[in-house]
């Protein structure tokens, strides 16, 4: 959502010892466990990113988390790994990258086995020509190189040179672990994220942010799986999960969208739409289509079907009509959700519906999609409240720390 990411409150990278286990080592992880179909995830990096993951890590232990999604950002902004241009792009240990906040990351999911989603966005000025982050690149080939770059750092072999360890970490030495989930970019049809959302051609409006979004799809798509997860990769040694092959969904929508050209930097574009441009400027292949399916209101319940004029919003109630137009263009692609929730007091807009809603509609929405078979992973959007009314308030806790009944409903979700 629009208010979300882009009003992330800055917080200080703490210094923390994470204790890592002794079995840290080019292990093959035993045998994966039969798991259930739908992994439950939380997306919270502000929390965990970069505020104090030590603490946060003991909530998401508490939550039973298996997935943790977190922007890994290109450029753009204090926390982008490449706002500094490489030397060598495609060498993960180049001395202007900078990757520490997502290294301690990686290691703290691994430590804690969760698996860990990284989202690639927003562009470096020096691949825009100083445009912004929300710009694409000029050349989509330095966006592919980061990709394979990424993958490369965290496909459980890769040890950072020395100056990139650090010693806070116990077992920094170690090889990095496995990420094999990605996405491409978030919420392309939202300017907040990708820009310009329309072109004009002639006398015509072009959906430029689809054809954008095309580009970078197969860019993501192309540099990640350029990379290769192989036997003795340090995955979970649990066997809670073992990571056999690299994931990268595109799409990753915003529910909504205004379809108004006119409307100039407002404007944006609603996610059926969105799909049909951007397939139709050959966007694709893809493992798996994501989508962020939020209410348009509090009192709207997942069962909710949009209608009349918000009938091309894609919400819960009417996800099967996204699935719908995914089949259509490539086949019975699964679908992961990337980020859902609602909104409580002291939230006092639009979106906010009581605690004792969020609670049963955190549970209903999972119900919903555990039963779909094409519905793979489900994340909620927060596990704290943003302090800043201007952000978000759809955690399962508060600001300060207080549980809110979906705290408990999140707990008792099922698990594999």
């Amino acid at each position: 959502m629009s208010n979300r990411i882009a009003l992330l409150a800055a917080a200080g990278v703490a210094a923390v010892t994470l204790a890592v286990p002794s079995a840290l080592a080019h292990t093959t992880a035993p045998k994966r466990a039969q798991s259930s179909h739908l992994l439950i995830g939380i997306n919270d990096e502000a929390y965990t990113l970069y505020g104090n993951p030590a603490e946060a890590f003991q909530a998401i232990r508490t939550l039973k988390v298996q997935v943790l999604r977190v922007n890994l950002y290109w450029g753009g902004n204090k926390w982008a790994v490449a706002d500094k241009k490489p030397t060598d792009a495609s060498d993960p240990g180049d001395q202007n990258y900078n990757w520490a906040i997502y290294d301690r990351l990686a290691r703290y999911a691994w430590t804690n086995h969760v698996q860990l989603m990284f989202s690639i966005v927003g562009t470096p000025s020096w691949a825009n020509g100083g445009k912004g982050r929300t710009v694409p690149p000029k050349n989509y080939a330095t966006l592919q190189t980061f990709a394979t770059t990424a993958a490369t750092r965290y496909d459980g072999f890769f040890v950072p040179p020395a100056w990139q360890q650090d010693p806070t970490l116990a077992g920094p030495t170690a090889p990095l672990p496995v990420v094999n989930l990605w996405t491409a970019w978030n919420e392309p049809n939202n300017p907040v994220f990708l820009t310009p959302q329309y072109k004009k051609a002639g006398k015509k409006w072009v959906v430029e942010s689809a054809v954008s979004y095309a580009h970078i799809c197969n860019a993501i798509y192309e540099g990640v799986h350029a990379v290769s997860i192989e036997p003795g990769a340090l995955t979970d040694t649990t066997g809670r999960y073992k990571p056999t092959k690299e994931m990268v969904a595109c799409g990753v929508t915003d529910p909504r969208g205004n379809d108004s050209p006119s409307a100039g930097k407002r404007s944006s574009v609603d996610p059926l739409t969105f799909l049909t441009a951007a397939h139709a400027a050959k966007m694709g292949p893809f493992d798996v289509y994501a989508h962020n399916p939020y209410a348009s209101a509090g009192n709207e319940s997942p069962t909710y079907v949009p209608k009349g004029n918000g009938a091309r919003r894609v919400q819960f109630g009417n996800l099967g009509v996204l699935l719908a137009l995914v089949k259509k263009y490539y086949g019975a692609k699964h679908l992961w959700i990337t980020e859902y929730g609602y909104q409580t007091p002291p939230d006092k807009t639009v979106f906010s519906t009581s605690t004792k809603n969020q609670a049963a509609w955190l549970t209903q929405s999972v119900k919903m999609a555990r039963a779909n078979p094409r519905i793979d992973i489900f994340i909620w959007y927060l596990i704290k409240d943003e302090p800043d009314l201007a952000g978000w308030q759809s955690g399962l806790e508060t600001s300060k720390g207080k549980h809110k009944p979906s705290w408990a409903a999140f707990v008792k979700l099922p698990r594999g």
